[in-house]
């Protein structure tokens, strides 16, 4: 016994002497160093095994007052900002920009004023997002993210000096140009869109769940600022600056909180176990793993239809037919002068964030039978078209059956209402639908299913005028 103790003690003095001189050097080195102000634990350039992250054998760790869930959240607000700021300022365009009392005639695009702004936001998003799922444009996710939003705050500046300027008398260069900044801002959206889903996909379901809760509060929070502006002055050129000017300032939130998700525990808990998935995968591989599309694209499809018809059948009608849906009864609560703000954009905006909530608290159907409902959504369409939908130069000839606006605010309410809950969902499902390696690439797909659909239901709504001006009864 004594002689094992012995041993070992000759053994540790050996090594002291060996290595004591490189002990001692690198010691000194350390003290040599600067001072670092470190948030302990969650700074983001220690190692991972200081995180007891090296083998991942730990339980996750506790997303700390949801800071996670709240981030995404405000990501999934910015991803829609720009989307929603055009569309509710479709009253600054039509009615004050290329209005005839502005411009001095009547200018031919203003009855498909909105599908042509909507048309022209989405194309680059479609392209975009589908080219981001397999060619990640823009370099690390840093960049693409740092990039896209810095995109979307020139435009919102050029956007206001556009307001505060006389265009009176140059009405074709002030719609071509706003066109054109609205091609070149979703088409940084559409990056950083894509990113961010594929972000959360690496995450539990409930992540995807706040980015698509954030975009219906962004909804509900343009169409807010949208209604204060105007209550607020009645000048329409001083509201649409405090209009544009709150989305810079939404904008410089997102960009500086999407620097805070690497100095969170949790995220990077997540992030690394992601990485490792991705690491083992390219070593069994024998090299770099290239993620198998098809397969991923095949398994994941049944919700990517579904994504993709919600979001069809939604832009179908919201905003280009509800726009256009007039006060019907003089005597109804909400004035005429704000009928289109609450009854469309606040109404869907508000009741469509209520319908994200709910997969927080209940989840049904299940993925199997999710096709079912969305299915159903689609006798909306007809429905608001029996509204009173009226187009400008268009004499409508199509049956107008629901002219009480107490019944039009329940189907709206309950377009809205399915809407969120059962988009919520298909996003949420579509990246479990695969390996968990391959989550982040479902979520891109899910997303680039999301933008895909919204694109196809404004093309639909491009022959709204048309049939309510030739289908008669």
């Amino acid at each position: 016994m004594l002689r094992t103790y012995g041993t070992l003690f000759r053994g540790k003095t050996e090594y002291v002497k060996m290595y004591g001189e490189d002990i001692h050097l690198n010691e000194k080195a350390r003290l040599q160093q600067p001072v670092k102000l470190q948030p302990a634990w969650e700074e983001n350039n220690l190692p991972e095994d200081e995180l007891n992250f090296k083998n991942l054998t730990m339980e996750a760790p506790v997303d700390k007052f949801n800071l996670i869930f709240v981030t995404f959240l405000i990501h999934g607000i910015g991803i829609l900002m720009p989307w929603n700021m055009f569309i509710n300022a479709i009253e600054y365009f039509t009615n004050y920009k290329l209005s005839r009392e502005y411009v001095g005639m009547d200018f031919p695009y203003v009855p498909t004023f909105m599908q042509y702004m909507t048309f022209c936001a989405q194309v680059p998003a479609v392209v975009l997002n589908w080219t981001n799922i397999f060619v990640q444009m823009g370099g690390n996710l840093t960049t693409r993210i740092v990039w896209s939003i810095g995109i979307s705050i020139l435009v919102f500046i050029i956007t206001v000096i556009l307001a505060m300027a006389d265009t009176s008398g140059v009405p074709y260069l002030f719609f071509w140009l706003t066109l054109i900044l609205v091609v070149i801002l979703n088409s940084a959206n559409g990056v950083y869109q894509n990113t961010i889903y594929g972000m959360a996909a690496k995450l539990p379901g409930k992540y995807t769940g706040a980015v698509i809760l954030g975009n219906n509060i962004s909804g509900t929070f343009t169409a807010a600022v949208s209604l204060l502006s105007k209550i607020s002055t009645p000048n329409l050129k001083m509201a649409a600056i405090y209009y544009f000017i709150s989305a810079l300032f939404v904008l410089l939130i997102c960009f500086d909180t999407y620097f805070a998700l690497p100095l969170n525990r949790y995220y990077r808990f997540y992030d690394l176990k992601h990485q490792k998935e991705k690491t083992q995968a390219a070593i069994s591989a024998g090299g770099s793993e290239k993620p198998p599309y098809l397969k991923i694209f095949k398994q994941a499809f049944p919700q990517l239809a579904n994504v993709f018809l919600v979001f069809f059948i939604t832009l179908a009608v919201f905003p280009a037919v509800q726009s256009g849906i007039e006060q019907s009864d003089p005597n109804f609560f909400i004035d005429k002068s704000v009928y289109v703000d609450v009854m469309c954009f606040m109404t869907f905006n508000v009741f469509a964030m209520i319908g994200s909530l709910l997969p927080s608290y209940f989840i049904w159907p299940s993925a199997k039978y999710l096709w079912i409902p969305i299915t159903a959504r689609f006798l909306f369409i007809p429905l608001f078209l029996f509204c009173n939908y009226q187009v400008k130069g268009i004499t409508r000839v199509f049956p107008l059956l629901i002219l009480n606006d107490y019944v039009y605010f329940i189907i709206a309410a309950l377009m809205a209402l399915s809407s969120g809950y059962l988009s919520s969902l298909a996003m949420m499902y579509a990246p479990r639908t695969v390996e968990e390696r391959y989550a982040p690439t479902a979520g891109m797909f899910a997303a680039a299913a999301l933008i895909t659909g919204i694109f196809s239901g404004i093309l639909l709504a491009f022959i709204w005028p048309w049939v309510i001006g030739h289908i008669g009864a």
